[in-house]
């Protein structure tokens, strides 16, 4: 078999790829090592910079608390709309399913407008109501939340859709034929089941989530020690000159996003282990 599969790689296969190795190490290697290197350039100087820096501590642990509020958030509607689709036949399925990849087909910039003319304080159509209510949207971690939130909204649903697609209803229904509970069904047969594929959308989500621009740079209002996220610190960094510090902390939100990507390499290979030893078994 593996003498087939040699015999059968010609010419064509490796120029193709050739051609995809030299596409991505063009598009997405090379461009990722030249912000480590240039964040370098001159020792760990700018690195120790960047984090001694009050201001960019306050962006960074901003961005942090968007990222995991929004990714929780993202999480839980996530696996209970992919429960939705899945499980239940009704009116409008197609059309929720389709707005589900809204936010990946959408400018971001669009986004944060959209979340300006609901939540505005002037003149959005909810912005009033809510601020009476002593609740800030725009301008504040709020409105923040909610766009990091919407981008990265169909990230956990497009994990976990096809895996419950896979899993069918058999065992679901016997545990009810058993007695079980809804909710007994979900904790003890559908999530254990799932949770590989949970786990890839978090990983997903929170480094989509890290990296969020437009939408928030609309929403935020760029308040220097309030409102500017570690991505609005690069750009500020870099306008102004400081492109050291500029790669350092982008260098900073990159690591974070390899090492997701990483994790999400492990884990995809532990969930395929585990899954071929359970049908084995």
């Amino acid at each position: 078999m593996a003498e087939t599969r040699r015999a059968s790689a010609g010419p064509t296969t490796y120029v193709l790829r050739v051609l995809v190795i030299a596409y991505l190490a063009l598009l997405v290697a090379w461009p990722v090592v030249l912000v480590g290197t240039n964040a370098f350039a001159n020792g760990t100087q700018a690195m120790v910079d960047v984090l001694a820096d009050p201001d960019t501590v306050h962006a960074l642990q901003l961005s942090a608390i968007a990222a995991v509020v929004a990714t929780v958030i993202n999480t839980v509607f996530g696996v209970t709309i992919s429960m939705l689709l899945v499980r239940k036949e009704f009116p409008g399925k197609r059309v929720l399913s389709a707005l589900i990849d809204l936010p990946l087909s959408v400018s971001p910039i669009v986004v944060g407008l959209a979340l300006m003319l609901v939540y505005g304080g002037r003149n959005g159509w909810l912005g009033p109501t809510v601020e009476d209510w002593g609740l800030q949207v725009v301008f504040a971690t709020p409105g923040i939340v909610l766009a990091t939130a919407f981008v990265s909204l169909p990230l956990v649903i497009r994990e976990v859709v096809p895996v419950l697609h896979e899993l069918g209803t058999e065992q679901e229904q016997a545990a009810q034929s058993l007695g079980a509970s809804g909710w007994q069904t979900f904790w003890r047969i559908t999530l254990p089941s799932i949770k590989w594929a949970v786990i890839y959308g978090v990983v997903l989500t929170l480094a989509r989530s890290l990296g969020e621009f437009g939408a928030v740079k609309v929403v935020s209002g760029n308040v220097l020690g309030e409102t500017r996220t570690a991505t609005l610190a690069v750009e500020e960094r870099y306008l102004n000159f400081d492109q050291e510090g500029a790669y350092a902390l982008a260098f900073l939100l990159a690591s974070v996003s390899v090492l997701a990507i990483l994790v999400v390499f492990v884990l995809r290979a532990r969930g395929t282990r585990h899954r071929a030893f359970e049908r084995q078994s």
